[in-house]
């Protein structure tokens, strides 16, 4: 036989092997779109049931190695405040390339098989008009994914360039690639990308042309869901350059911003520790620097159970408030109260394991000096409470088991804060520094006067310490009872505050 013809059988061969595995596992990515759906539903009403939407899909056409559909987003039978308006809907058209080896990812030179991959683009109807418009009538993003064998899932995300104007009215972005993974269950979950820039103008309330822009936006994260139904993970968040300006003049600039947070279980698996690292290099105001903050959050021992728990409640309870439109409109005030209360009424909640939190440090930086506030807080779960408290400190006892807080701030520091501080208001440079050192000064004397503060080597400074209804403020210990009075707030039985000592000299 010519080895012609051996290289024709063989190219006939992988043809129909190729043809019968894409029909096959087209057949086979049909069978479980039902089971997609549903927990693509699922997932919606866990972690947003206030949207009301509800996902499904139309008009399958399946191929042999190519099929269609559309996933359509609507509004849930009966809702009258989700997200989208009775009779609106989302459309997203499907092109669904089957497997082992679609040939929208052989385009992008990826060879590991896969059981199909789908790109998807939005259709314009009534409820996604303003982003067509903004995206001069073509889908504002595409999504490519691929779909493994074993149902897992990665999208490119490409968000497209947009440019709209009307009038005083502005919007322009770069555009932006992310990259969105996914297991079978979406349990597992991460997202990262970046977009380069944006930019929005406006008109505020006061008929005064406001603008936004910022630069390079990065993001980074990933999540998993843990036993009690809860998401931990970590995510970051970097922005170059964040710049607000009101009538042509530039207002404030925000540069190096970072954001990373991360949360994890604890070894025994009943418990959640979370820290949050901030960090911003500069701020000018109206072109005066006021310079640079950082700021390390951790919060340990939160019991996952009451998590949970504290979550469902408070997401039904506000999720009722929401729907009472009437009181939104006509008694904000109200609605205000009632949506803090509902937060107030569950945090006790989040007690339950003890829960430890940390602030080391939160932090202010110009060139003249750094001011600190570190900060340690025990709290106690009030549920192990006997008896009912009859004094103050029995009260604060039942939630508290101890703080320790430290500040200081260099004169010199605040100083020059204050010095640019009075300069936006319009002081001259000489008047300005006048005023700032007066006013820190002032605060300094103060300070002493009340035995809040002590002033030593140039720097103003605070300590206080609580444990067991025993306070140590500076150095100096006494009943909380006594600490209370001395911002002359009333306690029954507390004896009159002492008379406020001299300021050090």
């Amino acid at each position: 036989m010519k080895k012609s013809v051996v290289a024709v059988s063989v190219v006939v061969a992988l043809g129909v092997v190729w043809t019968g595995a894409s029909w096959f596992t087209g057949k086979q990515l049909e069978s479980r779109l039902a089971e997609m759906v549903a927990q693509a539903n699922s997932e919606i009403k866990r972690t947003a049931p206030e949207a009301g939407l509800e996902l499904s899909y139309q008009d399958y056409q399946r191929g042999v190695f190519k099929s269609h559909m559309q996933l359509v987003v609507k509004p849930v039978a009966g809702s009258e405040n989700g997200w989208l308006k009775a009779g609106q809907s989302v459309v997203l058209n499907e092109v669904v390339d089957h497997g082992p080896f679609p040939l929208a990812q052989l385009k992008h030179f990826n060879l590991i098989p896969s059981m199909a991959s789908v790109k998807s683009t939005l259709v314009n109807n009534e409820a996604t008009k303003p982003l067509f418009d903004l995206a001069k009538n073509e889908s504002p993003f595409v999504v490519d994914t691929r779909i493994s064998y074993a149902g897992d899932t990665s999208s490119d995300i490409a968000l497209k360039a947009l440019n709209y104007e009307k009038g005083e009215e502005k919007v322009a972005f770069s555009g932006g690639d992310f990259k969105l993974d996914a297991d079978r269950e979406g349990n597992v979950i991460s997202l990262s990308g970046t977009a380069e820039s944006g930019l929005v103008n406006a008109v505020n309330e006061y008929d005064q042309k406001v603008q936004m822009t910022f630069n390079n936006l990065k993001l980074d994260g990933n999540s998993r869901l843990t036993s009690f139904d809860e998401r931990i993970g970590d995510q970051k968040i970097s922005l170059e350059k964040l710049s607000l300006g009101v009538e042509g003049k530039e207002m404030a600039v925000l540069e190096g911003m970072n954001l990373d947070g991360k949360s994890e279980i604890t070894k025994d698996g009943k418990s959640v520790n979370s820290q949050l690292d901030y960090s911003l290099n500069s701020l000018k105001v109206q072109n005066q620097d006021l310079g640079s903050s950082k700021l390390t959050l951790k919060i340990g021992n939160i019991d996952g159970q009451a998590w949970h728990q504290f979550s469902q409640q408070y997401r039904a309870q506000s999720q009722a408030l929401l729907a009472d439109k009437e009181l939104m409109t006509k008694n904000p005030e109200l609605y205000q109260q009632k949506a803090m209360d509902a937060l107030l009424s569950n945090l006790p909640l989040l007690l339950k394991g003890e829960p430890v939190i940390t602030i080391a440090p939160l932090s202010w930086k110009n060139g003249k000096g750094e001011t600190n506030f570190n900060l340690s807080l025990f709290l106690k779960d009030p549920a192990t409470a006997t008896g009912e408290a009859q004094t103050l400190a029995q009260e604060v006892d039942r939630n508290v088991k101890s703080i320790d807080s430290k500040l200081t701030i260099p004169v010199d520091m605040a100083t020059e804060f204050m010095t640019q501080i009075a300069k936006l208001e319009g002081y001259n440079e000489a008047d300005a520094a006048k005023l700032a050192s007066q006013q820190v000064k002032g605060m300094a004397a103060m300070g002493q006067m009340f035995r809040i503060t002590t002033l030593e080597d140039n720097v103003i400074g605070t300590s206080l310490q609580y444990a067991n209804g025993q306070v140590t403020l500076n150095g100096q210990k006494m009943p909380l009872e006594d600490f209370v009075g001395m911002f002359g707030m009333p306690t029954l039985g507390m004896p009159e505050p002492a008379e406020p000592a001299a300021p050090q000299q």
